[in-house]
């Protein structure tokens, strides 16, 4: 089993960037493929990014492409999710999951317990 903990979330106004960070406990966290999700408030959690355990591969959802980038310093155990350009409707709660290799949160096992990324307009 693996923990995760985000951090890096905060206020940000529109056109700014944060950049968070999901880290693991597990000694095999590199070995994980990793997912990024995001829930409004009143709405569905949804499929933000996600990264093959080597780097190698990522995937966005449209509405984030070429704005977030997600990478990973496995020797750090840390996945990272760069923002830019931020908009209001990225406002949401952001989780990093594991345990899969997909978009559907349902299929991921295990997540962290959220960071709020607040941007104001």
């Amino acid at each position: 089993q693996v923990q995760l903990v985000e951090s890096g979330g905060g206020l940000v106004q529109a056109g700014g960037s944060l950049r968070l960070s999901c880290t693991g406990s597990a000694r095999t966290f590199s070995s994980y493929n990793l997912a990024w999700f995001r829930q409004a408030p009143g709405k569905e959690r949804e499929f933000v990014a996600r990264i093959s355990w080597s780097g190698s591969s990522t995937y966005y959802a449209d509405s984030v492409k070429g704005r977030f980038t997600v990478f990973r310093d496995n020797a750090k155990n840390t996945v990272y999710l760069q923002m830019n350009s931020l908009k209001s409707e990225d406002t949401a709660a952001y989780y990093c999951a594991v345990g899969a290799w997909s978009d559907r949160s349902g299929e991921y096992p295990y997540w962290g317990q959220g960071t709020q990324v607040t941007v104001s307009s």
